[in-house]
């Protein structure tokens, strides 16, 4: 944003401040100053000229010799310009001076024969216009020999200040005066609003309605009647050119102006075109097109705010005017309007339309609801300077349906110590907080009360205050600190749990992604119950994923398309969950948690002279994700059970359980959601909920000691029914065997016509063991016997063999 020294000192004195310290204390008050543009500079060694004697060039039909004096001495000047005469005062640049429009450096020429020890400029060379036809002329009361910038005032300083989004609030130059004021304890001097107001009363020429009071809190209009449409007066458009503003006309012209002085956009309508002088603010409604100031024809969302009068829209709130409204040459009353919209609803529209105006830009960050009365005000007396004949209306149009309440906020002169590590005077912190605007509401030995500008939307809590306080009282008067004390107790590290996760995935051959976390409506929707952005970038980024199967099948599609087939990927990341089945209004309507996707797809071996392609299978990634469990939760029983696919997006569909809880569920992907992504091939993958397994308590580590006493192992193999699960017998053998048995392993599944219709075979190793002792031949048989009755009686078994 361009902000002008000459222009600030409208309402701040700094005549006794050098610029390098205003550019200094804004900087580090955190109003960064990017460039500084001396504009006396462009001028340098260009002087008030006057032109003593023109004659015709002996030696060129279309030049003259010019004798100029610049207030000591006379110069001879050869000069092709049409309109030069003697006695005119003209902007006459030295030797040495360097051309504005060009950088071209003047030297002693010889020009057809005769010597030219400078230039006469014309507007364009100066940077001052577009008009080359002829010399700039200049009022005839000024003085030969002095600098061209301070004859002409154009000796300003521009200061180009990047705004951060938070800061909506030093938009302007009374913001940014506001701030020098504060810092430099100087007094801050706002313009006096008074003129006199005539014939009838606003709301009696005009009428405001406001249909959507959400997203338009409040709507000011005035009126001014008999204006004279026209050229702007030179101080007028000399503060608009330098901050690199093209002016327009004096109604337009002020408009801009008040909004560039206190950071309140405006708008002027031609009153006579608006349908019974009516305004009327609502949703655009369904398939609106609307043609705005710049004759480009804009499709409206329904939802997106406009202006209409009684007929038709007039007007993209906070964006842009429309043509069927705008200001002419033709126009005698004024309608000035000075809103208050909601900063989401124009960031809306702004990025659906692809439209960014200087009003859009601030209304996006919040612009104060309590100046709008004001700047309409102003407008209205500086439109009425700049015409002959206008007449303001009285009073004004304030629709205001919803009013606004102050906040308050309290701060703790001790929290300012305990925060920034060393202390400011109390009366100090209250000077500096009256001095931004706040309004000190009560006060005592331990703390004060503000209420908060209603221009400062970024501050919400005491932590801001202090931050204000901090930022004005200097960063750079932070007292040095001899000494630093630091605890070397032990220190949790949150990401340590992630960083062994993808070292771990890393050993094993997977290569990490990272996706984006924004995807589009139609895909979420596949994946989870879709959560919108308010404000989205995009179509392809206006939802929030609620898996990560969507980036990862993107991830694969795209390296299939180059090529690369045989893929080991895994991602870490948040997705998010609405828990409710309304629209969200709270963060407590959805969750959000972190997820471990893993996947598999294309060949685990390939082709080489001793072997051939080995596809992945759901054995594969049911090795790897057992491998992962092992290693993360050492210790614990996880167990790998199918799940019904019909739920599912997998075939072959399986559940990781642990402690009676699901953390996880995967198999082979279906062919629907691969065809979704241009892929061919089988992908096989698992998502596991690492906010589960972080809460997980995992087994310390123990040294076990050698065992000094022998293993006992016996083996038995059941005929059983084909619908009875090894789990089933496992878990009866150890319901009927002591504490003897430690290890039950199935190593063998047959299956044949030959032990009879519906029946199979199940072999079992059993490993008995006592760490304290060895074990009798006795024992052992008896809980062998044990566990061969048990499964006999329960499942109608047969000893196979016997």
């Amino acid at each position: 944003m361009k902000i002008s020294i000459n222009w600030l000192n409208d309402y701040v004195d700094l005549k006794n401040v050098s610029v390098s310290e205003i550019v200094d204390k804004l900087t580090y008050a955190g109003l960064e100053v990017e460039e500084v543009d001396d504009q006396s500079k462009k001028f340098e060694n260009i002087i008030i000229g006057y032109v003593k004697e023109v004659k015709k060039h002996p030696n060129a039909d279309k030049l003259s010799l010019c004798k100029v004096y610049d207030g000591k001495d006379d110069y001879s000047v050869v000069c092709g310009a049409s309109n030069v005469a003697a006695g005119q005062k003209v902007a006459f640049a030295k030797v040495g001076a360097v051309i504005p429009n060009g950088g071209m450096k003047l030297e002693k020429v010889k020009i057809r024969g005769e010597f030219s020890f400078g230039m006469i400029c014309s507007e364009r060379e100066l940077g001052l216009g577009d008009n080359h036809e002829g010399i700039m002329v200049l009022d005839p009361s000024l003085k030969e020999g002095v600098s061209f910038a301070d004859a002409l005032e154009l000796n300003d300083t521009i200061l180009e200040i990047a705004i951060t989004p938070n800061r909506a609030d030093a938009l302007s130059h009374i913001g940014v005066a506001r701030e020098l004021s504060a810092l430099f304890d100087l007094p801050l001097k706002y313009p006096d609003v008074n003129f006199k107001e005539s014939g009838k009363k606003s709301k009696e020429l005009a009428s405001v309605e406001i249909k959507n009071s959400n997203n338009c809190p409040r709507y000011i209009g005035k009126v001014v009647s008999n204006v004279d449409v026209k050229e702007s007066p030179n101080w007028l458009m000399k503060r608009l050119k330098s901050i690199g503003l093209r002016p327009i006309n004096n109604v337009v012209d002020v408009t801009n102006y008040v909004l560039h002085e206190v950071g309140q956009p405006l708008h002027a309508f031609d009153l006579d075109n608006l349908g019974l002088r009516r305004i009327i603010v609502r949703d655009a409604g369904k398939d609106t097109k609307f043609i705005t100031l710049d004759s480009k024809e804009r499709k409206l969302q329904s939802n997106d705010l406009m202006i209409c009068d009684a007929n038709k829209p007039v007007a993209i709130a906070g964006v842009m005017g429309g043509e069927n409204s705008e200001v002419t040459p033709a126009t005698k009353n004024l309608l000035i309007e000075s809103a208050y919209f909601n900063s989401s609803s124009i960031r809306r529209t702004s990025k659906n339309l692809g439209l960014s105006t200087d009003a859009s830009y601030r209304f996006e960050r919040g612009t104060d609801h309590e100046i709008t009365k004001w700047a309409a005000r102003r407008a209205a007396q500086l439109i009425q300077a700049t015409t002959s004949s206008g007449i303001i209306a009285k009073g004004e149009i304030d629709a205001y349906p919803k009013r606004i309440t102050k906040k308050k906020v309290s701060l703790r002169y001790s929290r300012i110590e305990k925060i920034l590590g060393y202390k400011i005077n109390n009366s100090t912190v209250k000077k500096i907080l009256a001095k931004l605007g706040f309004e000190i509401k009560s006060t005592t030995k331990e703390k004060l009360t503000v209420m908060l500008p209603t221009y400062r939307h970024d501050i919400e809590r005491e932590i801001d205050l202090i931050e204000e306080v901090a930022r004005i009282y200097g960063y750079n008067k932070i007292p040095e600190v001899s000494k630093i004390s630091v605890t070397l107790e032990e220190k949790v590290d949150h990401s340590a749990f992630n960083d062994n996760v993808r070292e771990f995935l890393n050993s094993l051959g997977f290569y990490e992604i990272i996706t984006n976390s924004l995807l589009s409506e139609d895909i979420v929707s596949r994946f989870g119950s879709a959560i919108n952005l308010i404000n989205p970038q995009s179509n392809e980024m206006s939802h929030l994923r609620t898996s990560l199967i969507p980036g990862l099948l993107t991830s694969i599609s795209n390296n299939i398309k180059v090529n690369e087939k045989d893929l080991q990927l895994f991602e870490v990341g948040k997705i998010f969950e609405k828990v409710v089945t309304t629209k969200i209004n709270d963060f407590k309507d959805f969750k959000e948690s972190e997820h471990l996707l893993l996947a598999l797809t294309g060949n685990r071996i390939r082709t080489e002279w001793f072997e051939k392609d080995s596809p992945f299978d759901v054995y594969d990634l049911t090795g790897f994700v057992e491998s992962f469990m092992a290693k993360i939760l050492a210790g614990n029983t996880i167990n790998l059970k199918s799940k019904e696919e019909s739920e599912s997006k997998f075939d072959y569909a399986f559940n990781i359980n642990c402690e009676n809880q699901i953390i996880g569920s995967g198999g082979k992907l279906k062919k629907e959601y691969c065809t979704l992504f241009d892929i061919d091939q089988d992908v096989y993958m698992i998502q596991i909920d690492l906010s589960v397994l972080k809460k997980i308590n995992v087994s310390k580590k123990i040294f076990n000691e050698l065992l000094k006493f022998p293993k006992v192992y016996r083996d038995v193999a059941f005929v059983l029914d084909v619908d009875v699960t090894s789990d089933q017998v496992i878990h009866i053998i150890k319901e009927a065997t002591t504490n003897l048995l430690h290890n039950i392993k199935l190593f063998d599944i047959f299956q044949s016509e030959s032990l009879g219709k519906g029946k199979k075979s199940l072999a079992f190793q059993l490993e008995f063991f006592n760490s304290n002792r060895t074990l009798t031949e006795e024992e052992v048989e008896k809980d062998f016997r044990n566990a061969i009755k048990a499964v006999e009686k329960i499942f109608n078994a047969q000893l196979r063999g016997s």
